[in-house]
Order: structure tokens, then sequence, then C-alpha cells
């Protein structure tokens, strides 16, 4: 997770101290004009109907073009995601960008990493305590599959979050405020997995409670891109370690899992997260983070989003 080298801005408040969405300015020496169809256009621009989905675009075209490379290369996709998320955020939505902060991103990575490899671990031990997962030493070359599965889930972990809490959900927070913005990227995050393997109605609406959810909770919390790119990484980076499939696509792990007994306690093809005790996990947790980042100030309500976007 050390993508924070990509982002050489370091003022503004820490993760902790709450949304940066009051702090919006115009970009220095960026698009300008005050009247007429130029500040209009300018206006748009700036808007979060203009900036999400330049950053959508972005970034999107970056993962697409690194996702699957070789080694190192989904890594290097993630650094130049978050400069391209930098970029468009300041000099086309014209704000500071506490979110991808250098300070404290280290120890925010580690935080929703320990969260991250919890939720995965109390899941696994409980569906393997009644009786649906049975562990076997794959064989393979242990350096091999851990650089492997290192390299793709920080790629996969950091640009998904990019997309879905850093430019999504700061966008329609903006307009409608935070709990319609976690509500919807949620439910877009669960679609998102339909086209994955194994996927169906029941999956999608899994994905999109216990991470679409959980991660937008997550996001409010901390404010703080790390903080869930770390989750992200440690939930998925566990699971194809485990050799459980990660939302439908099984890689190659250091062990290999046998399914037992009814989906609803397994999650069939689909894997872990389609599995209903995970699901209630993520609930649990995504509540207790939502109630954490409302006591710290962080949930902005829809009357103080129109207010923001009209300043």
């Amino acid at each position: 997770m050390q993508t924070t080298s990509t982002a050489p801005h370091t003022e503004g408040p820490g993760p902790d101290t709450g949304p940066d969405i009051h702090h919006a300015r115009g970009a220095r020496g960026g698009l300008g004009g005050r009247g007429g169809l130029g500040g209009r256009l300018a206006r748009l621009v700036r808007s979060p109907l203009g900036w999400m989905p330049a950053g959508l675009v972005g970034v999107g075209l970056v993962s697409g073009l690194t996702a699957t490379g070789p080694g190192p290369v989904p890594v290097l996709g993630a650094v130049a995601a978050v400069g391209v998320y930098w970029l468009v955020m300041r000099r086309v939505a014209g704000r500071s960008t506490p979110e991808i902060a250098r300070r404290g991103a280290g120890r925010e990575a580690l935080l929703g990493g320990a969260i991250g490899l919890g939720f995965v671990g109390v899941s696994t031990l409980l569906i393997t305590a009644f009786g649906g997962y049975s562990f076997s030493w794959a064989g393979h070359g242990f350096v091999a599959v851990v650089w492997s599965a290192v390299m793709v889930q920080i790629g996969t972990a950091v640009t998904e979050e990019l997309v879905f809490r850093g430019l999504a959900l700061q966008a329609l927070e903006q307009l409608w405020g935070s709990r319609a913005a976690i509500v919807v990227t949620g439910l877009f995050f669960g679609l998102a997995h339909l086209v994955t393997p194994g996927a169906n109605a029941w999956s999608a609406l899994a994905i999109a409670v216990e991470a679409g959810v959980m991660l937008g909770a997550a996001f409010l919390w901390r404010r703080s891109i790390w903080f869930v790119a770390g989750l992200h990484f440690a939930w998925n980076t566990t699971e194809q370690l485990l050799g459980i499939p990660v939302s439908g696509h099984t890689s190659e792990g250091l062990f290999t899992v046998d399914v037992h007994g009814s989906a609803v306690l397994t999650g069939g093809d689909f894997g872990l997260e389609a599995a209903l005790l995970p699901v209630v996990i993520g609930m649990l947790l995504a509540v207790r983070m939502f109630v954490l980042a409302r006591r710290g100030g962080n949930v902005l309500p829809r009357r103080s989003a129109r207010h923001t976007q009209a300043g």
C-alpha cells in the first residue's frame, strides 16, 4: 500500500478530522471564468457531475490496462490510479485530497487490514466450525503464490476504493448526503459483481451489504482511502490464500478448500461473500462504523450537502 508517494499533497486535516468537503475551493490556475457560458461550464465541470465521471474514466482506464498484468504491474497501476485521482480532484474538482494524504497512511492501512483480516478470519472459522469448509495444503510454491496474490490484490483494492469510495461516494454525498451515498454506491458495488462467475441476485445483494455498505461506512468513519483499501486488500488476499473463491474468482492459493453443505452456509461457487454469516457480521460492522462516523461528525446530511455544493 505504498501508493501514497504519488500524491505530493500533505496539507489539510488527517483522515480522522472529518470530511474535507467544507474546504472545496477553486483550482489554482485551472478552469476559470465567473460569468457567461465559460463560467457556467466551469461550475459544471467542478461540480460532482463533472469531476466524478472524469475520475471514473481516468481511474477505470488505468485499472483496465494494469489489473491483470504480470508481476508488479497491478501495483504500478494502483500508483498511477492514485496519481490520476489526485489530478482530477485538485485540477478538475478544485479540492484538497486529505483522504490520500501521506501522513498516517501506513497506520490507516494497517488498521483497515486488521479489520479485514478479522472479518474473513472469524467468518471462515465459523463456517468451518459448522462443517462448511475443510482445508488442505495445496503444495504450491509459497513465495510465488503470496507474491502474486499481494500484487494483484493491492491493485484491485486501491483502484476499486478510489472509484467507489473516493469518487462515487464523495460525489453523491455532496448531492444527496452521506446516507444516500452509502446506499447507492453499495447497490452499484453489488451490481458490479453480478458479472463474476457463480453470481446471482443473492450474491449481488450480499456483496452490496457486507462489502459496499460496510466499506462505505468505513470510509465515512476514517475518511481515508488507505483505511478502506487496507480492509479490502486483507479481505481479498486472505480469501485467496485460503483457496476460497474471491467473488466467484478462484485463484491459486496456499490451500485448497472443500465445500460441504448448503450454499447458505458456504456461499457455494461464489465464495464466502455469498454465505449468510459474513453478511450478518458485515452488517454489524457497518452499523458500528457508521455510528462512529456520526459521532465524529463525518456524516453529511442532505441539507449540508446542498449548501456545500451551492458554495
